[in-house]
């Protein structure tokens, strides 16, 4: 549950700051003040949707094409793409619906443009920052990479 909930908020305020710096045509210091604003709405809905549906979904449809005796990094990057493919679409609509004039074609469009940032965002910077955060807080150790035979 904390991690999850450590998630949420570094993913949700990442996607946040790049939607606001879409909307208004760049990054200055205000777009990160801005997106604070919908982080209180948006992060509560990113948690309940990923605690409650998405995690076990995700991991379901990973399964489909990796075996529990696979690479943990591998596996863990499939359950985190497929994690991103179910809720992007999803917060995308809800942003839709939220904060934009709602539409068939404003919500994929939407899903469009933050499909690709939600999958670096979420496989490059904000997972492996999670993982760490979660480590020093609970004291996990990294996984050590298995010794050459």
């Amino acid at each position: 549950m904390v991690f999850t909930i450590i998630m949420a908020i570094i993913m949700v305020y990442g996607m946040i700051v790049y939607n606001v710096a879409l909307n208004t045509g760049g990054v200055t210091n205000q777009t990160f003040l801005i997106a604070l604003h919908e982080l209180p709405i948006m992060a509560p809905i990113a948690f309940v949707l990923e605690f409650f549906v998405v995690e076990k979904l995700a991991t379901r449809l990973a399964f489909t094409f990796m075996r529990p005796t696979d690479r943990p990094q591998l596996i863990t990057y499939a359950i985190s793409t497929m994690i991103v493919c179910i809720m992007c679409p999803t917060m995308s609509l809800i942003a839709t619906l939220l904060f934009k004039e709602p539409s068939f074609g404003t919500w994929v469009h939407t899903w469009g443009c933050n499909m690709p940032m939600a999958l670096i965002w979420h496989l490059l910077y904000c997972g492996p920052l999670c993982r760490l955060i979660f480590r020093i807080l609970f004291r996990v150790p990294a996984a050590q990479p298995a010794e050459a035979h």
